[in-house]
């Protein structure tokens, strides 16, 4: 079992003592040293399956993974703020720290849909989308230009800062809503989404983020895509882990692990029809889509290194 002889998880663990004793997880020197150490110590590639970590490990690893969330979203209300008082928010996005891995990912996810996908969404759910909410903003002003898009965040704050971003663009105010609820409360309103987004930070723990998962499964449209995010290696330690046997009700299409800067790895899964026998999303993934194995396949940046997880089906075709 892998536990602390593994200098990962130790140089892992000596960070989260220091970042669990600070009084506030606000941007600050301090904040920004410890977290930005804890994402180099996590990025390199790492073969560490976090689920054969010891119960102290994993105890860890879980309220980490909360500590990273919660200084996340400080980060991005911090910028958020700043970024609302500007005349035109949106030509100033790049003093975000991390725009440019969002530019990647947002580009990763667009190529991932549409190689997947055979037309152009009309309108995109994103659920957890938050006071900055990078990734929509990317695919609507780069990708997708005509597509409209559903922000769904639990935190009405979070969202009165986001629509100040847009509110000066003509554009982008009248395809962007943002959407005060918990998507548990979203029901047959979600069929009208080709493509339903799901935030890495949605759903924090595993029970939390397979009943979300659950319930898209019970009310999206069949046929429809869902995007996730996840986590692979020791990236683990700082976003929840989505595995193929969570998307009960999905077809999982495929996964791809980023090896380079862009710490998510990303899933797209088609929902399948609902089933009568056991009410949609019992036991029908199907099994090909289950047994994956990793390979160095598809690169849909140029020059970025990814790991991309195929159905046995697909590498047999």
């Amino acid at each position: 079992m892998v536990c602390q002889s593994n200098p990962v998880v130790e140089q892992v663990c000596e960070l989260y003592e220091k970042i669990s004793k600070l009084e506030s997880l606000n941007p600050s020197k301090d904040v920004n040293m410890l977290f930005t150490e804890l994402v180099n110590t996590c990025m390199p590639p790492n073969p560490i399956d976090v689920s054969k970590l010891c119960q102290k490990i994993q105890e860890i690893r879980s309220h980490l993974i909360k500590l990273c969330g919660e200084a996340e979203g400080l980060l991005e209300s911090h910028y958020s703020k700043i970024l609302g008082s500007y005349k035109n928010p949106l030509h100033h996005l790049n003093i975000f720290p991390y725009f440019d891995n969002y530019i990647k990912l947002s580009l990763l996810e667009f190529n991932i849909l549409t190689k997947q996908t055979a037309i152009t969404p009309a309108r995109i759910a994103f659920v957890g989308s938050g006071p900055l909410p990078l990734t929509s903003l990317v695919l609507a002003t780069k990708h997708l230009k005509s597509t409209y898009f559903d922000n769904y965040d639990i935190d009405s704050a979070a969202n009165s800062m986001a629509s100040r971003l847009v509110a000066s663009d003509p554009d982008l105010s009248q395809r962007m809503a943002f959407l005060s609820i918990d998507i548990m409360d979203v029901t047959y309103a979600l069929k009208e989404y080709n493509v339903v987004f799901l935030a890495a930070l949605v759903g924090m723990d595993k029970e939390e983020k397979i009943k979300v998962i659950n319930h898209l499964a019970k009310y999206m449209a069949p046929g429809a895509t869902l995007m996730l995010r996840s986590a692979h290696g020791a990236r683990a330690f700082l976003y929840p882990v989505v595995n193929s046997r969570d998307l009960k009700g999905f077809e999982v299409l495929s996964i791809y692990h980023p090896t380079d800067e862009v710490i998510n790895s990303v899933v797209i899964a088609r929902k399948l029809p609902l089933q009568p026998l056991d009410q949609g999303f019992g036991s029908i993934v199907l099994p090909s889509k289950c047994a994956c194995a990793e390979i160095h396949s598809f690169n849909p940046i140029n020059k970025m290194n990814m790991i991309e997880e195929l159905s046995l089906e697909e590498q047999l075709s």
